[in-house]
């Protein structure tokens, strides 16, 4: 049924989350596999720098927040890719799932803090609104 899951992931409490349940749909499906964004923006690559500035690899930070979910996938042997995108994280996760015939879309419910969330809106929300398939928002 849902063959192409993609699992939209900051590192966040929810996104764990939201990896679980889609390790988990994806583990009932025979011929199911699940591409892992993660989305980095701007205001995020500026953050990371800063709070990194002594670390030879930036990156190492973020491969830390994609760890546990490989090892929910290996664990239950789910076949996953990681992809890491540039770009404002509501739409480029959108374009993506629209361009690459998704079965369905894993999202956390927050990232955001409670006024970023007011004002802005949720990426989930964005995500939801917006993509041409089925999304699942956890929370």
């Amino acid at each position: 049924m849902f063959n192409k899951i993609v699992l939209a992931t900051d590192g966040s409490e929810h996104s764990k989350r939201a990896g679980e349940k889609a390790v988990h749909i994806a583990s009932c499906c025979e011929h199911s596999f699940i591409e892992v964004l993660y989305i980095i923006d701007a205001e995020r690559a500026k953050s990371d720098v800063l709070s990194n500035w002594n670390s030879i690899d930036v990156g190492d930070a973020r491969k830390e927040r994609m760890k546990d979910i490989e090892h929910k996938a290996k664990e239950a042997g789910v076949e996953y890719q990681l992809h890491v995108l540039h770009g404002e994280p509501g739409p480029t996760i959108v374009n993506y799932v629209n361009k690459n015939d998704v079965d369905l879309v894993v999202i956390g419910s927050r990232g955001l803090n409670g006024l970023q969330e007011f004002v802005l809106g949720s990426v989930s929300h964005k995500v939801a609104k917006r993509a041409n398939c089925p999304v699942l928002i956890v929370k």
